[in-house]
């Protein structure tokens, strides 16, 4: 059996989610050179965008309150004579305007023009607006003038240290991810099909119909079929107990758990699961074929990340028999980055039955991903995806997503309800964008 190459150090380490995704079996060929296309990138990010519209705002504000202090007494005429021409250190507020004009130079263009993705610039601009300040505040007489004696140099010294924390913590970060989830991309896009027959439009590949009590074991040896190691037989013995757990969960509906609902009509619900614990379920309705959903969400995991920025990666491990897959997963830190980035490896079944499509999985162990340093290794109990078909309407369809992790680590469990929740919003705001999308093309 092949083994699929490792992903990239920049693959692993990319984004934006909680909980792994459920990975399965193909990939499709579809997919449209013009989003990876590095060209239609957009030239400068937005959030560089605001950041340089907050050194404008620095310069403007500075500006303004000097001339609000100039208009006094003997007028602007006079003051500005006496400011610049008469410049004096102890007395004038001129150098406080030019420390702006400065921080708006150097800052646009090394950020603006440049475009550099370091932060050695405002550290420059900003110990040298810090250290003028501090010597000018001890040594000059500006707080014998008023209030703005005080309030020029203290609005200065704030905006530049809010302009250093907006960059470090926002600008270089965001950047950073987005870039990652680039690259994440091209090589998800530029790996070769699982199956290299080409998919038309409408035909998927998929395991078998399944229906459930049926004595068709896709794990016993027949004509034509490999013999299974013990390992594999385990993996299989995993997913249908996986699968077991996601009809027992959905033949409980009534018992759900109301916790939370968004505009888009998308609701979570909580359910306690024997020996596993709180299992969240995500419910959306779809305006879209089941076929679309069951194609992107559980055909195609790997490329998920192209649309969806809680993904982080992913990567089929190992394809154990026409119904069973193992995976590895890497889901995005969340909270504002209070949750760190996790990794999961995952077995997973999928069936199609007359009304629905079923991927269920659990965590497991495989010896090509042993636990890293640089992730929290989680861990998923039973849970999945179903695609339920409607039987009046072949265009729309019910999506569930039943989840059940244990994020491991130090974490209050109040803080990792709320991530699964908002996780779970997240990923039907981008599952219902990519069929729309995908619907206003066909």
């Amino acid at each position: 059996m092949s083994k699929p190459p490792e992903l990239q150090h920049d693959l692993e380490r990319s984004l934006p989610a909680i909980a792994s995704i459920s990975s399965s079996l193909s990939q499709s060929q579809g997919f449209s050179p013009y989003f990876l296309s590095p060209e239609k990138r957009k030239a400068i990010s937005d959030v560089r965008r605001t950041f340089c519209l907050f050194v404008t705002f620095d310069l403007l504000f500075i500006s303004l309150l000097w001339i609000i202090e100039l208009n006094t007494k003997v007028g602007i005429k006079e003051n500005l004579k006496d400011e610049i021409i008469n410049y004096q250190f102890k007395t004038s507020f001129f150098d406080i305007f030019l420390l702006a004009l400065f921080r708006f130079l150097v800052l646009l263009l090394g950020y603006a023009v440049l475009r550099l993705r370091h932060w050695w610039v405002i550290a420059v601009t900003t110990l040298v607006s810090s250290a003028f300040l501090i010597v000018k505040v001890i040594l000059s007489e500006l707080l014998t003038k008023g209030a703005f004696g005080y309030l020029l140099p203290i609005v200065s010294f704030v905006i530049a240290w809010l302009e250093t924390w907006f960059l470090d913590f926002k600008v270089l970060t965001q950047e950073a991810e987005e870039e990652r989830w680039f690259l994440a991309a091209q090589a998800a896009a530029s790996r070769p099909l699982l199956y290299p027959r080409a998919l038309s439009e409408g035909q998927f590949y998929s395991p078998p119909e399944s229906f459930a009590g049926s004595d068709n074991e896709s794990d016993e040896e027949g004509v034509g079929r490999k013999a299974l190691t013990t390992q594999e037989k385990e993996y299989v013995r995993q997913g249908k107990e996986a699968m077991e757990v996601v009809d027992q969960i959905l033949a409980q509906e009534e018992n759900w758990k109301f916790e939370k609902n968004n505009d888009f009509g998308d609701v979570v619900y909580t359910f306690e699961i024997p020996f596993h614990g709180k299992t969240f379920i995500l419910k959306a309705f779809l305006q879209c074929s089941p076929e679309m959903v069951y194609q992107e969400v559980i055909l195609q995991p790997e490329k998920m990340i192209l649309w969806n920025r809680t993904v982080a990666a992913c990567q089929i491990l190992q394809r154990v028999e026409d119904n069973t897959i193992v995976s590895y997963d890497v889901a995005a830190g969340a909270a504002g980055g209070v949750v760190s980035p996790r990794d999961f490896v995952n077995v997973r079944r999928i069936e199609r039955r007359r009304d629905r499509y079923v991927s269920s999985g659990m965590s497991t162990t495989h010896s090509l991903k042993p636990p890293l340093s640089k992730y929290v290794r989680g861990e998923n109990g039973p849970g999945g995806f179903i695609v339920l078909k409607c039987p009046s309407n072949a265009k729309v369809c019910t999506f569930i997503w039943i989840l059940n992790t244990d994020l491991k680590g130090r974490l209050p469990r109040y803080l990792i309800h709320q991530s699964l929740a908002a996780t779970m919003f997240e990923f039907a705001f981008h599952l219902r964008q990519r069929v729309a999308e995908l619907c206003s093309k066909a």
